[in-house]
């Protein structure tokens, strides 16, 4: 076993990569541990279950992403304009990704929620909490752009998780059948979806 120090980011390093190929339920500690390189002991001492591993993968991702979406919804652009960096740059990832794959990862948040809400209380209380953070932060840009009169939405809070969902939907079906041009749509929705003029900002185009 490596120093006890790095043990532990070991198993999580694993343990993330592992969640986000293959899920929760068909993963195993003895599995992890292998792929981690240390033994079951190593596990145990820090974390108390498989559960309690899941939620601290959790955490790491969203403060990864949210340090993201910070940078990209609370930058100095224009409200439309963050909006369409956020569409981009997840694009970009899921086709990062599947380079160095060979398939579309998905999210892992969204991957999860679909397989462990109706089974794991603390994991649903978990991912709610991160998708109502997201949600949150995409309504300060609607609102944003309705005050300036990009918009036409009466209720920003519903806007914002049409939008969240029409995200996750998007890439959920770049999941589904492994292709990211089902991602390519995301923009225009969007603007449908928060009534807002097509000519605004132009499409954006991926390289």
């Amino acid at each position: 076993m490596g120093r006890t120090s790095d043990a532990r980011e070991k198993i999580l390093e694993a343990a993330a990569s592992l969640l986000e190929q293959r899920g929760y339920s068909a993963l195993g500690v003895a599995e992890i541990c292998k792929t981690a390189g240390v033994p079951k002991g190593s596990f145990y001492y820090f974390f108390e279950s498989k559960e309690a591993l899941a939620l601290v993968v959790i955490d790491e991702h969203w403060a990864a992403q949210r340090s993201d979406w910070i940078r990209i919804l609370e930058s100095d652009a224009p409200p439309l304009l963050r909006l369409r960096q956020l569409f981009e740059e997840t694009e970009a990832t899921q086709r990062s990704g599947q380079n160095s794959c060979g398939t579309v990862s998905g999210c892992l948040f969204g991957n999860l929620t679909l397989e462990m809400s109706n089974h794991t209380e603390a994991l649903r209380e978990r991912l709610q909490q991160i998708f109502d953070a997201e949600v949150e932060m995409v309504e300060a840009v609607v609102a944003e752009a309705l005050a300036l009169g990009q918009v036409t939405v009466s209720d920003t809070h519903s806007a914002a998780r049409s939008v969240v969902a029409q995200l996750e939907g998007q890439v959920m079906f770049a999941k589904l059948y492994n292709n990211t041009s089902h991602l390519t749509p995301l923009w225009a929705n969007c603007l449908a979806l928060l009534g807002a003029d097509p000519t605004a900002t132009s499409t954006p185009t991926l390289v």
